[in-house]
């Protein structure tokens, strides 16, 4: 059946309005800034597309003249902001970590936020059509996005389910942050020289994750998961003597030094592999975009839902971006052959980058996207060919660095823009606009990323450096890439672990295929595992919770599609409620007012997602009224 948008191509609504524009760059810029704290302080961030899309609903409803893909358009350029914290935050505190810097140069900070997150918005053009039109990804957190945009323009029997919702996850996130229970409930014991670990994040935004994207993706995911701590931490924890501290720090201690590597050694083939395997997807994308042009040059006409952005003026705009990261490698090198190579490896694994970004993103959602580890697979190529080219010590970890930072930014922000335009795709959005808004909404958040950085840093400072105050700011992320860094050029990382994640990947490929030619509906696509090995095991559990709870309502349905199942608009609801209160709760961190509880109760957390789970399944058997 051919798919048809909510607003469809041939009817024209106000998209590129004034409103929208003010709006969706003045949420960008705050959102970034939230995010950017956040980030530093708990080593991950809230995706803003839900509550930049609900947040602009309440406020559009201030005039008369309003449109879901206005809407749209605002929430596209107000989740670049928290996208591109993510790319800066991960990266550049590490030159603080490796004490180049007590605070940030503005014009770093800037140049590299801006042309590395608009290059990787500029990325996508060529992959929409592969990863979103002809692959079909499921996008949950851009269906969620879309679905809640387009039941808030319907109204009635769509809106309820988002409604309640949306209560329920701003509820439970709110009890939660509060301290009332922990966000994570875990277990760990020593079995001889082994160590057993269990462990579930008390999160209703990852079931409704797992219930949108389905059982067989939540399956994989949690796949991964437990091949790292079911079977490899044990079997490490066997071979390691002299270990010290509880089961549970032991285990996470393994997980985060040594076994979370298998989960990058297995994102690089399978994000090659996905590459090959969507190669014909790819070209056909470049080809239709020069046809395209070539048509608009014509003067034919193209459908409004298939316009994005004319090919030869991407290839112009990375061109015009390329030339001013040369220039920064330049002036920080004073080299110009190792500044072009620099410039060079940026721009082929930015592409890769935004690539397997965009990929996974359509898989498990902005939010767990893992960006961090396609920065560490950017650093570890980066660093041996730059130590290879004859590059040591600091001067070779910061040219590191600074090419990890683009390709981080622009991977954070490919994966936002693909999320958006999946929800365009879902809306009838007009591509090119939404692929402007979204380098203006990099733009504007980079304009203000720097000062946010600096304040951090002198009012908490980052913890282990020589910036740190009362209360630093722990910048995990950030530790990481500065001491994978180090491994390379020290010659100490675990290079056993990505082996042994690229052989399990090769298995699933080969698994996969065999599969494929079986005309088997469950398949075994390597991202999924990969994602579920690099992230922790908690994450894993709500997921494949969700994803069977889908399976138990599409088998009491008899089967269903995603538009008309109130289940999917429940677990929109739930997502946006949650990622609302994550922001709301940010912003009560950055102004030290977040409210807390002098008691815990882990056994009431579950209880209420035990319940909000049966609610989830009940909306879903019960369908839209």
């Amino acid at each position: 059946m051919e798919f048809k948008p909510y607003v469809p191509p041939e009817k024209s609504l106000p998209e590129f309005t004034i409103k929208a524009l003010v709006l969706g760059l003045l949420l960008s810029v705050i959102m970034g800034a939230a995010n950017a704290y956040l980030g530093m302080y708990a080593g991950m961030t809230v995706s803003a597309s839900i509550p930049a899309a609900v947040i602009s609903m309440a406020i559009l409803l201030a005039f008369k003249d309003r449109n879901i893909l206005e809407n749209n358009m605002v929430q596209t350029a107000a989740s670049a902001g928290e996208a591109l914290a993510a790319g800066v935050i991960f990266t550049l505190p590490a030159l603080i970590v490796l004490e180049v810097y007590t605070e940030f140069p503005y014009y770093l900070v800037t140049i590299i936020a801006a042309l590395g997150g608009s290059l990787g918005a500029l990325f996508t053009v060529v992959l929409r059509r592969a990863f979103i039109v002809e692959e079909k990804l499921p996008y949950p957190e851009g269906t969620a996005c879309a679905e809640v945009l387009i039941a808030g323009d319907r109204g009635g029997a769509h809106a309820k389910p988002i409604f309640i919702g949306g209560i329920i996850g701003a509820a439970y996130k709110f009890l939660g942050s509060t301290g009332l229970w922990a966000g994570t409930i875990e277990a760990a014991k020593m079995v001889g020289r082994r160590v057993l670990y269990i462990g579930s994040d008390l999160s209703a935004a990852l079931v409704s994750v797992g219930y949108i994207v389905g059982l067989n993706i939540a399956f994989l995911v949690f796949l991964g998961g437990a091949i790292a701590w079911f079977i490899a931490i044990p079997i490490y924890a066997a071979k390691m003597t002299g270990l010290e501290g509880s089961a549970l720090d032991i285990a996470w201690t393994i997980w985060s030094t040594k076994i979370r590597y298998m989960g990058v050694g297995a994102m690089i083939v399978g994000g090659l592999w996905s590459l090959v395997k969507l190669r014909s997807q790819i070209a056909r994308g470049i080809r239709s975009g020069l046809e395209a042009a070539r048509r608009r040059q014509a003067g034919e006409s193209v459908l409004r839902t298939e316009e994005d952005l004319p090919l030869n003026y991407v290839l112009m705009l990375i061109g015009a971006f390329v030339i001013p990261l040369f220039l920064l490698y330049l002036h920080i090198l004073d080299s110009i052959g190792m500044a072009f190579v620099m410039a060079i490896l940026m721009l082929i694994l930015g592409f890769f980058g935004s690539a397997i970004a965009g990929y996974l993103a359509g898989i498990v959602g902005s939010s767990n996207n893992p960006v961090s580890g396609i920065t560490i697979m950017s650093l570890l190529f980066t660093a041996l060919i730059l130590k290879g080219l004859g590059l040591s010590g600091t001067e070779g970890m910061v040219a590191t660095i600074l090419v990890a930072a683009v390709v981080c930014t622009a991977a954070a922000i490919a994966g936002d823009t693909m999320q958006d335009l999946a929800t365009g795709y879902l809306v009838g959005a007009t591509p090119r606009r939404q692929q402007i808004f979204e380098v203006l909404g990099t733009f504007a958040a980079a304009l203000i990323m720097a000062p946010v950085l600096n304040l951090l840093i002198k009012a908490y400072g980052i913890a282990g450096t020589p910036t740190a105050k009362e209360n630093p700011l722990p910048a995990p992320q950030a530790f990481l890439m500065a001491k994978v860094t180090e491994g390379v050029f020290m010659g100490t990382l675990e290079w056993a672990m990505v082996y042994i994640g690229a052989g399990i990947a090769i298995v699933l490929i080969i698994l996969d295929e065999f599969l494929r030619l079986k005309g088997s509906k469950f398949r075994t696509p390597v991202m999924p595992v990969a994602v579920g090995i690099y992230l922790p095991l908690s994450l894993g559990v709500p997921i494949f919770i969700g994803g069977i709870l889908r399976w138990l309502v599409d088998r009491a349905r008899g089967g269903g599609e995603k538009p008309t199942d109130a289940g999917v608009l429940g677990a929109a609801g739930i997502i946006a409620g949650e990622a609302i209160m994550g922001i709301i709760f940010a912003a009560l961190i950055v102004g030290n007012m977040a409210p807390s509880v002098g008691f815990s109760s882990n056994i009431l957390g579950l209880l209420l997602l035990a319940a909000i789970a049966g609610w989830l399944y009940y909306t879903g058997r019960k369908g839209v009224e």
